[in-house]
Protein backbone atom coordinates (compact mmCIF):
# COMPACT_ATOMS: atom_id res chain seq x y z
CA UNK A 1 0.00 0.00 0.00
CA UNK A 2 2.81 2.80 1.21
CA UNK A 3 4.57 1.57 -2.66
CA UNK A 4 1.60 2.46 -4.49
CA UNK A 5 0.92 5.63 -2.42
CA UNK A 6 4.43 7.08 -2.88
CA UNK A 7 4.40 5.94 -6.65
CA UNK A 8 1.08 8.22 -7.03
CA UNK A 9 2.79 11.09 -4.83
CA UNK A 10 5.40 11.30 -7.19
CA UNK A 11 3.52 10.93 -10.94
CA UNK A 12 1.54 14.00 -8.52
CA UNK A 13 4.29 15.90 -7.81
CA UNK A 14 6.23 15.14 -11.05
CA UNK A 15 3.42 16.45 -13.10
CA UNK A 16 3.09 19.62 -10.89
CA UNK A 17 6.65 20.59 -11.44
CA UNK A 18 5.85 19.91 -15.24
CA UNK A 19 3.07 22.39 -15.46
CA UNK A 20 4.63 24.73 -13.41
CA UNK A 21 8.30 25.02 -15.92
CA UNK A 22 6.05 25.20 -19.02
CA UNK A 23 4.36 28.14 -17.70
CA UNK A 24 7.30 29.66 -16.77
CA UNK A 25 8.97 29.10 -19.82
CA UNK A 26 6.26 29.79 -22.55
CA UNK A 27 3.38 31.53 -20.29
CA UNK A 28 1.16 29.00 -21.72
CA UNK A 29 -0.24 25.64 -19.49
CA UNK A 30 1.13 22.36 -21.42
CA UNK A 31 -1.46 19.87 -23.48
CA UNK A 32 -2.55 17.19 -22.15
CA UNK A 33 -0.51 15.32 -24.97
CA UNK A 34 2.44 17.00 -23.70
CA UNK A 35 1.74 16.08 -19.95
CA UNK A 36 1.06 12.65 -20.83
CA UNK A 37 4.49 12.22 -22.26
CA UNK A 38 6.19 14.00 -19.49
CA UNK A 39 5.27 11.20 -17.31
CA UNK A 40 5.17 8.27 -19.92
CA UNK A 41 1.50 7.69 -19.24
CA UNK A 42 -0.15 5.68 -21.64
CA UNK A 43 -3.58 7.65 -21.51
CA UNK A 44 -5.18 11.18 -20.76
CA UNK A 45 -7.10 9.85 -17.92
CA UNK A 46 -4.25 9.16 -15.87
CA UNK A 47 -3.82 12.92 -16.50
CA UNK A 48 -7.10 14.09 -15.60
CA UNK A 49 -6.98 12.27 -12.45
CA UNK A 50 -3.61 13.69 -11.31
CA UNK A 51 -5.18 17.14 -11.96
CA UNK A 52 -8.08 16.34 -10.12
CA UNK A 53 -5.69 15.93 -7.15
CA UNK A 54 -3.52 18.75 -7.45
CA UNK A 55 -6.71 20.72 -7.92
CA UNK A 56 -8.49 18.98 -4.44
CA UNK A 57 -5.02 19.59 -2.43
CA UNK A 58 -4.69 23.21 -3.64
CA UNK A 59 -2.09 22.91 -5.92
CA UNK A 60 -3.17 24.00 -9.08
CA UNK A 61 -6.85 25.41 -10.48
CA UNK A 62 -8.50 26.24 -13.55
CA UNK A 63 -8.97 29.05 -15.02
CA UNK A 64 -12.39 29.85 -16.21
CA UNK A 65 -13.33 30.46 -19.85
CA UNK A 66 -10.00 28.88 -21.17
CA UNK A 67 -9.50 25.73 -22.15
CA UNK A 68 -6.97 23.29 -20.12
CA UNK A 69 -5.73 26.70 -18.45
CA UNK A 70 -4.28 26.27 -15.44
CA UNK A 71 -2.22 28.18 -12.66
CA UNK A 72 -0.16 27.05 -10.28
CA UNK A 73 -0.94 28.02 -6.56
CA UNK A 74 1.70 26.70 -4.47
CA UNK A 75 4.53 24.11 -5.06
CA UNK A 76 5.43 21.24 -2.48
CA UNK A 77 7.21 22.61 0.30
CA UNK A 78 10.45 19.76 -0.63
CA UNK A 79 10.63 21.00 -3.96
CA UNK A 80 14.14 22.53 -4.85
CA UNK A 81 15.85 25.88 -6.82
CA UNK A 82 15.92 23.36 -10.18
CA UNK A 83 12.42 22.03 -9.42
CA UNK A 84 11.01 25.55 -9.18
CA UNK A 85 12.80 27.59 -11.76
CA UNK A 86 13.47 27.14 -15.08
CA UNK A 87 17.12 26.33 -15.23
CA UNK A 88 19.36 27.37 -17.92
CA UNK A 89 22.52 24.71 -18.33
CA UNK A 90 25.76 26.01 -19.18
CA UNK A 91 28.51 25.42 -21.56
CA UNK A 92 31.12 25.23 -19.15
CA UNK A 93 34.65 25.06 -20.40
CA UNK A 94 37.50 23.99 -17.74
CA UNK A 95 40.79 25.93 -17.62
CA UNK A 96 39.16 28.64 -18.54
CA UNK A 97 37.44 30.25 -21.73
CA UNK A 98 38.44 28.75 -24.83
CA UNK A 99 40.72 31.39 -26.86
CA UNK A 100 40.07 29.90 -30.65
CA UNK A 101 42.96 30.83 -33.85
CA UNK A 102 39.40 30.87 -35.98
CA UNK A 103 38.83 34.78 -35.51
CA UNK A 104 35.43 34.09 -37.58
CA UNK A 105 33.69 32.27 -34.98
CA UNK A 106 34.71 34.67 -31.94
CA UNK A 107 32.42 37.36 -30.51
CA UNK A 108 32.75 40.32 -28.64
CA UNK A 109 32.52 40.54 -24.67
CA UNK A 110 31.00 43.83 -24.29
CA UNK A 111 31.82 44.61 -20.43
CA UNK A 112 30.14 43.11 -17.58
CA UNK A 113 26.03 43.93 -16.71
CA UNK A 114 24.43 43.11 -13.40
CA UNK A 115 20.84 45.13 -12.02
CA UNK A 116 20.99 48.28 -13.21
CA UNK A 117 24.21 48.61 -15.04
CA UNK A 118 24.78 51.89 -17.20
CA UNK A 119 24.39 51.24 -20.71
CA UNK A 120 27.71 52.77 -21.23
CA UNK A 121 29.12 49.84 -19.19
CA UNK A 122 28.17 47.44 -22.39
CA UNK A 123 29.00 49.17 -25.18
CA UNK A 124 32.85 48.96 -25.93
CA UNK A 125 34.82 45.40 -26.20
CA UNK A 126 36.26 44.38 -23.34
CA UNK A 127 37.70 40.48 -24.56
CA UNK A 128 36.28 37.97 -27.27
CA UNK A 129 35.86 34.57 -26.58
CA UNK A 130 34.47 31.60 -28.96
CA UNK A 131 31.43 31.05 -30.38
CA UNK A 132 29.90 27.61 -29.79
CA UNK A 133 29.54 25.93 -33.04
CA UNK A 134 26.21 24.90 -33.26
CA UNK A 135 25.61 28.65 -32.75
CA UNK A 136 27.44 29.52 -35.34
CA UNK A 137 25.90 31.10 -38.70
CA UNK A 138 22.81 31.41 -36.43
CA UNK A 139 21.95 35.06 -36.13
CA UNK A 140 24.59 37.66 -34.68
CA UNK A 141 25.85 37.30 -31.24
CA UNK A 142 28.13 39.00 -28.75
CA UNK A 143 29.01 37.93 -24.79
CA UNK A 144 28.34 40.18 -21.42
CA UNK A 145 30.39 38.86 -18.25
CA UNK A 146 27.90 38.78 -15.42
CA UNK A 147 28.06 40.08 -12.07
CA UNK A 148 26.08 39.51 -8.96
CA UNK A 149 23.35 36.09 -7.60
CA UNK A 150 20.77 37.06 -8.98
CA UNK A 151 20.07 34.46 -11.34
CA UNK A 152 21.94 31.79 -9.99
CA UNK A 153 18.88 29.51 -9.67
CA UNK A 154 18.83 29.57 -13.50
CA UNK A 155 22.36 27.93 -13.37
CA UNK A 156 24.29 31.63 -14.07
CA UNK A 157 27.04 32.24 -11.22
CA UNK A 158 28.85 35.43 -10.97
CA UNK A 159 31.89 35.51 -13.08
CA UNK A 160 30.31 33.24 -15.86
CA UNK A 161 29.91 34.91 -19.45
CA UNK A 162 26.62 35.03 -21.13
CA UNK A 163 26.28 34.10 -25.17
CA UNK A 164 23.52 36.68 -26.37
CA UNK A 165 21.90 36.24 -29.16
CA UNK A 166 20.56 39.65 -31.11
CA UNK A 167 16.71 40.43 -31.16
CA UNK A 168 14.21 42.82 -30.54
CA UNK A 169 12.09 40.53 -29.13
CA UNK A 170 11.66 37.56 -27.27
CA UNK A 171 9.27 35.03 -25.60
CA UNK A 172 7.84 35.12 -22.43
CA UNK A 173 9.66 32.92 -20.02
CA UNK A 174 12.65 33.81 -21.80
CA UNK A 175 16.08 35.10 -20.21
CA UNK A 176 16.80 38.28 -21.95
CA UNK A 177 18.83 41.45 -22.00
CA UNK A 178 17.09 44.71 -21.43
CA UNK A 179 17.07 48.01 -21.66
CA UNK A 180 15.22 50.29 -18.89
CA UNK A 181 14.66 54.12 -19.92
CA UNK A 182 17.40 53.64 -22.37
CA UNK A 183 19.57 54.10 -19.49
CA UNK A 184 20.15 50.52 -17.47
CA UNK A 185 20.79 47.39 -18.85
CA UNK A 186 20.22 43.97 -16.88
CA UNK A 187 19.75 40.19 -17.47
CA UNK A 188 16.41 39.20 -16.07
CA UNK A 189 13.67 36.52 -16.95
CA UNK A 190 11.31 38.41 -18.62
CA UNK A 191 6.78 38.01 -18.35
CA UNK A 192 4.74 39.27 -20.38
CA UNK A 193 0.90 40.52 -18.96
CA UNK A 194 -0.77 43.14 -21.18
CA UNK A 195 0.97 46.04 -21.69
CA UNK A 196 3.64 45.71 -18.52
CA UNK A 197 6.71 43.73 -18.57
CA UNK A 198 7.64 42.05 -15.26
CA UNK A 199 11.96 41.65 -14.51
CA UNK A 200 12.36 38.41 -12.50
CA UNK A 201 15.12 37.09 -10.91
CA UNK A 202 16.10 33.84 -9.90
CA UNK A 203 17.11 34.45 -6.95
CA UNK A 204 14.59 34.24 -3.75
CA UNK A 205 16.39 36.85 -2.02
CA UNK A 206 15.65 39.45 -5.29
CA UNK A 207 11.85 40.74 -5.62
CA UNK A 208 10.65 40.97 -9.30
CA UNK A 209 10.26 44.41 -11.13
CA UNK A 210 7.23 45.44 -13.32
CA UNK A 211 7.58 47.77 -15.95
CA UNK A 212 5.34 49.09 -18.55
CA UNK A 213 6.19 47.77 -21.69
CA UNK A 214 7.47 51.11 -23.13
CA UNK A 215 10.28 51.74 -20.67
CA UNK A 216 11.63 47.74 -21.94
CA UNK A 217 14.03 47.50 -25.34
CA UNK A 218 15.22 43.93 -26.03
CA UNK A 219 18.70 44.07 -26.31
CA UNK A 220 19.22 40.10 -26.83
CA UNK A 221 17.97 36.71 -25.49
CA UNK A 222 20.64 34.62 -23.51
CA UNK A 223 21.79 31.11 -26.08
CA UNK A 224 24.08 29.89 -23.87
CA UNK A 225 27.15 30.49 -21.33
CA UNK A 226 31.18 29.63 -20.26
CA UNK A 227 32.45 28.78 -16.97
CA UNK A 228 35.60 30.21 -16.08
CA UNK A 229 37.15 27.58 -13.80
CA UNK A 230 40.61 28.61 -12.20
Amino acid sequence: MYEVCSYAYKKTKNLLLFINKKIRSTGISPSYEEMKSSLNLKSKSGIHRLISALEERGFVKRLAHKARALEVVKLPENASANDIFNTFTPSVIKGGLDKTTNTSSEISVLGSIAAGTPIEAIQQEVDRVSLPEDLQNNGEHYGLKVKGDSMIEAGINDGDTVIVKKTTSVESGQIAVVLIDDQEATLKRIRKKGNTIALEAANKNYGTKIYAASRIKIQGKLVSLYRNFH
